[in-house]
């Protein structure tokens, strides 16, 4: 995406949204993301302890 897109999409949602919704948006999608981000920073974490159980249940399944 070069700049002039990046303008263009940014005028379109002032046009849209208005100015005064454009701050809680924003504020909203942050927060989305920051919840996806420990939601994944969690299920990464909890997946190794997950095969490390497995593993140590039963060792002669390989």
């Amino acid at each position: 995406m070069r700049p002039s897109h990046i303008i263009v999409l940014i005028v379109i949602l002032i046009i849209v949204f208005g100015a005064s919704k454009l701050p809680e948006i924003a504020r909203n999608i942050g927060k989305s993301a920051k919840v996806l981000k420990s939601e994944l920073q969690d299920l990464s974490e909890d997946t190794p302890k997950a095969i490390e159980t497995e593993e140590t249940k039963n060792p002669e399944a390989k």
